[in-house]
């Protein structure tokens, strides 16, 4: 049940149109936040969440902005700002994957992932720092894979996600004393689109959570809404798992 605790508050969701990110949007807007999120090639799923919530009068405005572009992340931020009339919350949630054996991995999706994962994290970020004031939130979706690697394919992207997890730590420290947080989410097994819960893939990747089970988005997205909100003022450079205990 929306408690409506962000009523006021303008984000930011990075790679919002489907997937974690969609959830996130849903449950920002739920709780009362003005929300702008980003796609790239999901013209026709944003669509389908703008109408969707606006439907029932909310803010929601989405951008089209590639991730791995640093103008075009930079831009993404400017247009939030101008269509929301500020900024307090930062989610940045766009990510790619990529599974292959390290000595036959792509060059092409190493560049992909660590221009997306990393630097459209990055940019997002820089670019947006001048319109956040005490009291405003940077939340960055990690992976328990920072934390975890539970088979073989998974170096890269787990080097990227180890990378989310570091500038986490740091940007807390360098943010702390203007009065702005910065903190990790880490999904598990999450059932989307892109990861769906079966298959033999699903399968595996259960029997490692203490449930033995994928979670939902909203289990992210519920995490989020709370980190964002006012009670989480002193929870900062923390990475937060949300994944059935995948990694206990």
């Amino acid at each position: 049940m929306s408690t409506a605790h962000l009523t006021g508050r303008r984000a930011l969701v990075t790679g919002g149109s489907r997937g974690i990110g969609a959830g996130i949007v849903r449950r920002l807007s739920a709780d009362g936040a003005a929300v702008a999120f980003t796609y790239s090639a999901s013209a026709a799923n944003a669509e389908e969440l703008v109408a969707e919530l606006t439907a029932d009068g909310a803010v929601v405005v989405a951008i089209r902005a590639d991730a791995a572009d640093p103008a075009e992340s930079a831009d993404a931020v400017d247009q939030a700002v101008a269509a929301l009339g500020g900024l307090d919350i930062v989610v940045n949630n766009a990510a790619v994957a990529h599974i292959a054996p390290f000595d036959e991995f792509p060059p092409e999706e190493f560049d992909r992932l660590v221009a997306i994962n990393i630097g459209g994290m990055y940019w997002t970020t820089r670019s947006a720092i001048k319109h956040l004031g005490e009291g405003a939130r940077i939340i960055n979706i990690g992976s328990i894979n920072a934390d975890r690697i539970p088979g073989p394919g998974l170096s890269v992207y787990g080097m990227t996600k180890g990378a989310v997890a570091a500038f986490t730590r740091g940007l807390a420290r360098d943010l702390g004393p203007r009065g702005i947080t910065v903190n990790n989410v880490q999904p598990g097994p999450i059932d989307t689109d892109a990861n769906p819960n079966r298959g033999d893939f699903a399968e595996s990747l259960k029997q490692v959570t203490a449930q033995g089970r994928y979670g939902h988005t909203s289990d992210v997205a519920a995490l989020v809404s709370f980190v964002a909100g006012p009670e989480s003022g002193y929870i900062t450079g923390a990475h937060l798992n949300v994944d059935g205990g995948f990694t206990v």
